[in-house]
C-alpha cells in the first residue's frame, strides 16, 4: 500500500471506478474532469449512446461493491424485438436460453452520477470538475490542466491514468511523443454516424413499446434502434451512412425527415412525438475503432478505457470493456502493489488482445444487427443457439460467451464464438427447425472446439 499521489484524467465510469478502487487501496488519488459535475448541472440531450450493462461490468462494479445499487436502477432486457421491413408484428430473439442471463439498460449519466456519489465517500479521493487537461509530462507524470477563468494548474503525481475517452489528450501526449515510444495508433471510422431520438413515455407514464427488450429496425444499410429508460420513454438512435440516400448529409430539413421515418420505421415514428425536433437539435455523432500500442509511457503514464481502445456500440460492450479494464488492473496490482512499471508492462501484455478482440467483434455486430437479424437462416442458428443454451449447460453462443461468461477473455470468446458461428451458419442452410439434430449438433460443435 502506498500513500503517494496519483492522478486519474477524465471522470467517466472507468475513471471514476478506478479512483474508487485505488482509495479503497489506500492511495492518494486525485481525479480530473473537463466537464462540471453531472450531479448538479443537466447533461445535454443527445450525446450518449445508452448503455447496455452485462456480466462484465456488473463483476467490476460489484468489485467496489456498488453492483447492487446500481442493479436497482436497470431495465432488464432479455430479447432483441426485431420490427423488420414487412411492417408484421415484431417478434423476439432471445439473448440467451438461460432465464437468469440478460441485459440491462441503463442510463450513462445515471450510472456516473451514482459513481460519483460512491468517490464522495472516500476522504482520500478529491474530485475536481471544469479542469480541461492540456498535456502530460511523460517522463514525470505530471499534468497540466486550465478551468474555465483561464488559471493553469500543474499536477504533479507518482503516477498518471488516462481515462479521458476516444478524445484523450494523455493518449495525445504519448503520440507525441511517438519517436521515443514508438508509438502506434490507428483509427478506423465507419461510413455511418448516428443521432439520438426519444420515443416518449406514454399518457400515464409507461412504456409504448415492449419494455424489457432491445427494439432493432434493420434495414441493410442502415438502422434504428430503442432502449428502455426507467422514466418510460426509450432512447432511440439512428445508424446511417453521411452521404449514402439516404443519409445525413440528404436529411436536411423536417419534412425530408418526417418522411424519411413515416415510409422507413412506420412502428417507431407513430411515438416519436418530438421527431422534428430531436433531430435538427440533437449532433449526429461519429462512429470508429482506435486501436493504440504502448498504452503506457516510462512506468509513469497508462492509458484505459476509450483512451486505449475506443469500439463502435454494437456489442454493448464499450463500457463493460472499459470497466473489466480496472478489474484487470486491480488483479495485477494484487501482485505487483507499488512496482509501477511491472504493472503497466503486465496489464498491456494481458489486456491489449482482448480489446483488439473485442473491437473486431463490435464491427462484426453492426452488420449482424444491420443485414442479418432478419435473415431465416441466421433466425434458425438462434434458435439452435437458445435451445443448446437451455438443454447442455457447457454449451455457449459466442454472444453469451462475450456477454455473459465474464471469466472468458474477449480473445477466447471471439476465437470460440467464430467457429461455432462458421459451422453453425452453414448447418443451417436450407432447413427447418424441424429437421435440427441437436445432438448431431453437440457432437459436431465439440469436434469443431
Amino acid at each position: 500500500m502506498s500513500t503517494h499521489q496519483i492522478t486519474v484524467v477524465g471522470a467517466g465510469p472507468c475513471g471514476t471506478l478506478l479512483a474508487i478502487r485505488l482509495a479503497q487501496r489506500g492511495y492518494e488519488v486525485r481525479l480530473y474532469e473537463k466537464l462540471p459535475d453531472m450531479r448538479t448541472t443537466e447533461v445535454p440531450a443527445g450525446r450518449s449512446i445508452n448503455l447496455a450493462l452485462s456480466d462484465r461490468g456488473i463483476k467490476a462494479l460489484k468489485m467496489i461493491g456498488l453492483d447492487k445499487a446500481v442493479e436497482r436502477e436497470v431495465i432488464p432486457m432479455y430479447s432483441r424485438m426485431i420490427h423488420d421491413e414487412s411492417g408484421g408484428e415484431p417478434y423476439l430473439l432471445r439473448y440467451s436460453g438461460r432465464p437468469h442471463e440478460f441485459i440491462n439498460s441503463v442510463s450513462r449519466p445515471g450510472l456516473n452520477t451514482q459513481l460519483l456519489h460512491e468517490a464522495a465517500r472516500y476522504p482520500n479521493l478529491s474530485v475536481y470538475f471544469e479542469q480541461n487537461c492540456t498535456s502530460v509530462d511523460l517522463r514525470h507524470a505530471t499534468c497540466r490542466f486550465i478551468d474555465t477563468k483561464g488559471i493553469t494548474t500543474v499536477v504533479a503525481s507518482e503516477v498518471v491514468f488516462g481515462t479521458d475517452g476516444a478524445g484523450s489528450v494523455v493518449r495525445r501526449s504519448m503520440f507525441d511523443q511517438s519517436a521515443v515510444l514508438r508509438f502506434d495508433y490507428a483509427q478506423d471510422f465507419l461510413d455511418h454516424g448516428y443521432k439520438e431520438l426519444t420515443i416518449p413515455a406514454n399518457e400515464i407514464g409507461g412504456w409504448r413499446l415492449e419494455k424489457h427488450a432491445l427494439h432493432i429496425w434493420p434495414r441493410q444499410k442502415f438502422m434504428l434502434i430503442a432502449l428502455p429508460n426507467l422514466d418510460g420513454s426509450f432512447t432511440v438512435t439512428l445508424f446511417l451512412p453521411f452521404d449514402a440516400h439516404p443519409g445525413f448529409n440528404q436529411l436536411k430539413d423536417t419534412d425530408r425527415v418526417s418522411e424519411f421515418f413515416r415510409t422507413t420505421f412506420p412502428s417507431a415514428f407513430e411515438h416519436m412525438d418530438t421527431l422534428d425536433h430531436d433531430f435538427m437539435t440533437n449532433p449526429t455523432g461519429i462512429l470508429g475503432t482506435i486501436k493504440c500500442y504502448p498504452w503506457h509511457a516510462n512506468g509513469k503514464v497508462l492509458l484505459l478505457g476509450d483512451a486505449a481502445h475506443a469500439i463502435v456500440p454494437f456489442y454493448g460492450q464499450g463500457m463493460n470493456c472499459a470497466l473489466e479494464d480496472v478489474v484487470v488492473l486491480d488483479d495485477i496490482i494484487d501482485q505487483y502493489d507499488g512496482n509501477w512499471e511491472k504493472i503497466f508492462n503486465t496489464y498491456q501484455a494481458t489486456r491489449k488482445k482482448d480489446t483488439d478482440a473485442i473491437a473486431d467483434l463490435a464491427v462484426d455486430n453492426y452488420y449482424e444487427m444491420r443485414d442479418h437479424v432478419d435473415n431465416p437462416e441466421f433466425i434458425l442458428k438462434r434458435k439452435i443457439e437458445m435451445l443448446l443454451e437451455e438443454k447442455y449447460p457447457s454449451y455457449s453462443s459466442k454472444y453469451n460467451l462475450v456477454a455473459f461468461n465474464e471469466d472468458v477473455p474477449y480473445s477466447e470468446a471471439m476465437r470460440r464464438g467464430r467457429a461455432q458461428d462458421e459451422f453453425l451458419l452453414e448447418y443451417c442452410k436450407g432447413k427447418m427447425i424441424e429437421e435440427v439434430d441437436l445432438e448431431e449438433v453437440v457432437g459436431r460443435l465439440k469436434m469443431n472446439k
